[in-house]
């Protein structure tokens, strides 16, 4: 029988929403090596967010609305963000449908320390070529590095898969997307598409000789929906079949359920929204997941996976992690509204996924 557990929530500590598939105490000892990977959801940048990042001097600055979770990415070995917005220098800056942000979103990134930004997802072609090129430039600019969209075929032969070391765990990155919202990938440049036989042939191409986990940051699912359903399952089945054993996934904006096995990986099919002007109930919030990786002697892996839910606040679009915001003083109306996404979260995170 699979050690496959599906995790609901299952307990609290300093609370925070913890669900793990801890490894043994023998195992603990015949450990080599281990990382942390941090991931949030969708870093969205609707127009209020921003007009409220805009200062006196013309200047943006992010910094505040990541004021509360920004230690925890730090803290991390590798730290992941699902950038949903195009980025400019000069603008004109636009929210939904057609995203471009300011380049001080790339600023705040590098201000968490993120490690990695995926790019393949419905938004990334919103600005065409000229916003492909100018997001990977700026995210070049940073040394953040970045994957899913690319400017140019030498571009992509480059970065289509990210290899990341650390603790001496070697990982491979790839970044898929269902679509991109109806508009042609642009003449020249490349999206990683979430179809069979490119998501295929990307695989293929990772040098596992110099990897010990494939992980796969994945765009898919249904918007608003908040269960997994059967196309993102099938999709699961397809990767972990092709060597994936970690799928972040991305895009309804809700929170979805996921499980973790010890030995077989991870899967989250939903981390809902990182930050956004999404404030409607289910909206206004994510999960910021944890996955650690543990490295045994005989070159096995060991997983384990923790969330912790994030709520944003409208009025400064902090994104406040609930070891934070239990005690943080909140307006009544913002109390009522941040009790309600983390209930409706745990709710989320206990339903049963059982696939033994």
């Amino acid at each position: 029988m699979m050690r496959r557990i599906a995790f609901s929530l299952l307990f609290v500590i300093c609370g925070a929403f913890i669900a793990a598939q801890g490894i043994s105490s023998h195992d603990e000892a015949d450990a080599v090596g281990s990382l942390r990977i941090v991931v949030g959801g969708d870093f969205m940048q609707h127009a209020p967010q921003v007009e409220r990042a805009r200062k006196s001097s013309g200047r943006y600055d992010y910094t505040a609305s990541m004021q509360y979770v920004a230690p925890t990415f730090r803290a991390a070995d590798v730290a992941i963000l699902n950038l949903e917005t195009t980025l400019s220098v000069t603008g004109p800056y636009t929210g939904y449908p057609c995203f471009c942000s300011p380049v001080e979103v790339a600023d705040v990134m590098v201000d968490m320390g993120i490690d990695l930004v995926a790019l393949a997802n419905n938004h990334c072609c919103d600005r065409l070529a000229r916003g492909i090129r100018s997001t990977t430039e700026a995210l070049d600019r940073r040394q953040l590095r970045r994957i899913g969209a690319y400017r140019d075929a030498w571009d992509y032969e480059q970065n289509k898969v990210q290899y990341i070391s650390c603790e001496g765990i070697n990982l491979a990155f790839v970044n898929f997307t269902y679509g991109t919202n109806g508009i042609p990938i642009p003449k020249g440049c490349v999206v990683d598409m979430l179809e069979r036989d490119n998501m295929l042939r990307v695989l293929q191409s990772v040098d596992r000789s110099r990897v010990d986990c494939i992980v796969a940051i994945v765009h898919w699912g249904n918007e608003y929906e908040r269960r997994q359903n059967r196309q993102q399952e099938q999709t699961e089945a397809f990767l972990r079949e092709n060597g994936v054993d970690v799928i972040i996934g991305s895009h309804p904006h809700v929170v979805q359920p996921y499980w973790v096995d010890a030995e077989e990986g991870v899967t989250l099919y939903s981390l809902g929204n990182f930050v956004s002007n999404q404030h409607r109930r289910y909206c206004d919030g994510g999960l910021v997941a944890t996955i650690d990786i543990t490295k045994l002697r005989s070159g096995e892996l060991r997983y384990e996976a923790t969330v912790e839910p994030v709520w944003v606040r409208l009025k400064d679009y902090a994104v406040i992690p609930k070891s934070v915001g239990d005690t943080l003083k909140l307006s009544r109306t913002e109390r009522e509204e941040y009790n309600l996404f983390m209930s409706d979260t745990r709710k989320t995170l206990q339903r049963a996924i059982s696939k033994e």
